[in-house]
């Protein structure tokens, strides 16, 4: 079986489609699974074995209509599972003449172009996003998604990090990532509380990084420059590649709702992640889905309830620090 999987969104959202992608694979010995999605998300693809084949939805947009039918013509498709869609990628497929094209009847406009219509409200759904995505594999005959999903993220392929990087992780201590922003696709703690938890994290036990993009760096600039100095700052600095990497040879992550912490749960790592009660915000429906997650979730709309103790009490909890850094107790 020949499957395209959609998820044309953010990194956060790809990495929270390769556990479908890997399951499929399981239940369709031989299938050969493709997924649609934006040129920035390609190294969490690239990384994972979960997904054979990587197209570039701006590319494909790029062409012309008659073109892209025929791009998408010559691999011979057998589904489509439209996780996340728009109006002419949904077109594109039927044009194509995929001929089993999956999609939720709560988009009018798949009622047309898709052949094989799932009862499925997002936005309403207190269920997680990665096991929604499992409700589209029931007209192939999956009911149920499996117990353990983190199992099917399949990272197993890691961009080797330049040697000033590699030396930052050379260190006993506890190395821990702080992920401060969301480029606007979340809730945000306040630095200033992220500045309470770096206060009280003993610098002899934690090695303290601050990762963001390029454009956060520039806006968190002033920020930045009055943290300790014993914090170090790769904002902008690592290519999404190289950040799963060196997301991988930490200990532990905070953030809010993002894609960093979303690579670090399917890494691994011990991850923490910050809600708000609200749909469709809250973690039941976006948390961390890992071996070693957990998260806070506020019983108001925002994040300012959390303390920086809040935070510190959940990390003090991970197990490394339990096993090896009495001075915590």
């Amino acid at each position: 079986m020949n499957i395209l999987v959609t998820r044309i969104d953010a990194i956060g959202d790809v990495v929270l489609a390769l556990p479908i992608c890997g399951y499929i694979k399981q239940s369709f010995p031989g299938a050969h699974v493709s997924i649609l999605a934006r040129k920035y998300t390609k190294a969490v693809v690239d990384a994972s074995d979960s997904i054979d084949n990587f197209i570039d939805y701006e590319a494909v947009f790029a062409m012309s209509p008659n073109e892209q039918i025929a791009f998408i013509k010559q691999f011979k498709f057998d589904a489509i599972l439209h996780l996340v869609t728009h109006p002419d990628l949904n077109k594109l497929a039927k044009d194509a003449g995929i001929p089993i094209r999956i999609g939720t009847i709560s988009r009018p406009y798949h009622w047309l172009k898709c052949n094989r219509l799932v009862w499925l409200r997002r936005k309403q759904s207190d269920d997680h996003e990665a096991l929604l995505h499992f409700r589209l594999l029931r007209p192939l005959g999956i009911k149920k998604a499996p117990e353990k999903i983190w199992q099917y993220y399949q990272l197993n392929h890691f961009a080797e990090l330049p040697d000033e990087f590699s030396a930052l992780l050379n260190t006993d201590k506890f190395k821990i990532i702080l992920h401060p922003k969301s480029n606007g696709n979340a809730l945000e703690w306040d630095l200033k509380r992220f500045s309470e938890l770096i206060a009280l994290l003993d610098p002899d036990v934690f090695r303290i990084f601050i990762t963001g993009s390029e454009k956060e760096k520039i806006e968190l600039e002033s920020w930045v420059e009055g943290l300790p100095s014993h914090v170090v700052d790769l904002m902008g600095k690592l290519p999404l590649n190289q950040l799963i990497s060196f997301i991988r040879k930490t200990d532990g992550l905070v953030a809010g709702s993002t894609g960093p912490m979303h690579l670090a749960a399917a890494t691994g790592i011990n991850t923490l992640g910050l809600f708000p009660k609200n749909r469709p915000k809250h973690a039941g429906r976006w948390g961390p889905v890992g071996p070693k997650v957990g998260y806070i979730q506020t019983k108001t709309e925002d994040l300012d309830s959390i303390s920086a103790w809040d935070v510190f009490r959940k990390i003090k909890q991970w197990k490394k620090i339990r096993d090896t850094k009495s001075v915590l107790h």
